[in-house]
């Protein structure tokens, strides 16, 4: 994703922000203790899905003895939620926000295809009797309330990349192991059949985090080495275990986990011509434009000839795969 993208619809979240603020205001609800963004935006690993659209996470916070139902008792996961959308409403907006199963939906229209989720989270803050140390635990309002830990799922993926990356960035936009999650992220999506059957991105960043190993300066090596790393892991271990919590992100047996391995080991054999000393520029981008179902590599100048690449940067690539470049 581009950094103008990455500035609109972090905009678009931010505005967002205080529509819920004054809609809560306004219909007398609890006041939310923070907002913080999540998931892949935070993480530096958004890719564009098949029909243009972006999205971002914008988690909400509210203190759990704050959400009191009509009755005095606590309100439920989806009241909550509710309450979120109703402070939501717009009449600016074309489509209006709506409830989903984990989160409120503000959806935009054409030409920016941005959909903004606002999860929504209680927080339990106790204070140890002893040393004073305050915890705090977090549950989202899902189906019903349930254990999440999203803002520290973003501080361990950040420490992955500045411990397994020597390009990363304190900030976490740079580095290799966030641009292979990237890129095997954009190899799950880039067939819409796809969509629904195979490992999500929360998935997938774990598991590029258990075996990835950094290529200096060869993307495409250490891609190849963690799919194929990945591929055999789920062969004798099918389940994903979530990095922060005691609880598992796909369970033992699941069918994603599996057809994501059954679809590496029909994809990664299309890349076996670089491994050929022989192997052209041209044979290269073929492959790795059959591997991505992408015809953006073919576009991607030779480094080795010159002139092709004085013509091509001048003009630049015609076609993305998933809102980047994979060269």
């Amino acid at each position: 994703m581009d950094a103008t993208s990455r500035r609109d619809i972090l905009g678009k979240a931010k505005s967002n922000r205080t529509r819920l603020r004054n809609g809560l205001a306004r219909d007398e609800k609890p006041t939310p203790v923070g907002s913080a963004t999540q998931g892949s935006y935070a993480m530096r690993t958004m890719i564009q899905n098949d029909d243009g659209d972006y999205d971002i996470d914008d988690g909400v916070y509210f203190d759990k003895e704050d959400l009191v139902g009509q009755n005095g008792g606590a309100m439920s996961a989806l009241a909550t939620r509710q309450m979120i959308c109703d402070a939501l409403q717009d009449k600016r907006f074309s489509e209006k926000p709506e409830v989903r199963n984990n989160c409120v939906r503000i959806q935009y229209a054409e030409p920016n295809n941005y959909h903004v989720d606002v999860p929504v989270y209680r927080r339990t803050r106790t204070k140890h009797p002893y040393t004073g140390a305050i915890t705090d635990k977090y549950e989202l309002a899902g189906a019903d309330w349930k254990e999440s830990d999203a803002l520290n799922v973003t501080k361990w993926f950040k420490k992955r990349n500045e411990d397994t990356s020597g390009d990363s960035s304190k900030d976490g936009d740079k580095g290799q192991f966030v641009r292979v999650v990237r890129l095997a992220k954009g190899f799950a999506r880039s067939r819409s059949h796809w969509s629904g059957k195979i490992a999500g991105g929360f998935a997938l960043s774990r598991l590029v985090s258990d075996h990835f190993v950094e290529s200096v300066d060869r993307d495409d090596v250490a891609l190849r080495n963690v799919l194929r790393a990945i591929q055999d892991r789920l062969a004798w271990k099918d389940w994903v275990a979530h990095p922060t919590l005691n609880e598992d992100i796909l369970p033992v047996g699941s069918a994603k986990a599996k057809f994501l391995r059954e679809k590496l080991g029909d994809k990664l054999p299309l890349l076996d011509v670089l491994d050929d000393p022989n192997c052209t520029h041209e044979q290269a981008m073929k492959a790795w434009d059959k591997f991505f179902h992408s015809d953006w590599f073919a576009n991607q100048p030779d480094p080795d000839d010159e002139d092709e690449l004085d013509r091509k940067t001048s003009r630049g690539p015609t076609t993305k795969v998933g809102g980047q470049g994979y060269a």
